[in-house]
């Protein structure tokens, strides 16, 4: 299972309507997380690493549009405070 990461530009940010998403905020922590639907989200702020049992490292930070799939299981290691819009579909 693949995380995709991009950096989406004003006209997508626009067109998938994120300022409406809700947001959700996290200190500084790590914890282990099971996705049981698509999750879409914007970075507004923070840094993150997401580790997968295969030993994949995917890194996340502020202005990233990040798309986790749904069964995915992995560790979240939140190195700067996060808030972030998101979408679960």
């Amino acid at each position: 299972m693949e995380v995709k990461i991009e950096k989406p530009t004003q006209e997508k940010l626009e067109e998938l309507k994120v300022k409406e998403w809700p947001i959700w905020t996290k200190e500084v922590s790590t914890f282990d997380w099971y996705y049981d639907t698509n999750e879409t989200c914007y970075f507004l702020e923070g840094e993150v690493e997401v580790e997968t049992p295969d030993g994949k490292t995917y890194h996340i930070q502020a202005g990233d549009l990040a798309t986790f799939p749904k069964g995915l299981k992995c560790v979240w290691k939140v190195k700067k405070p996060v808030r972030k819009h998101y979408k679960l579909f």
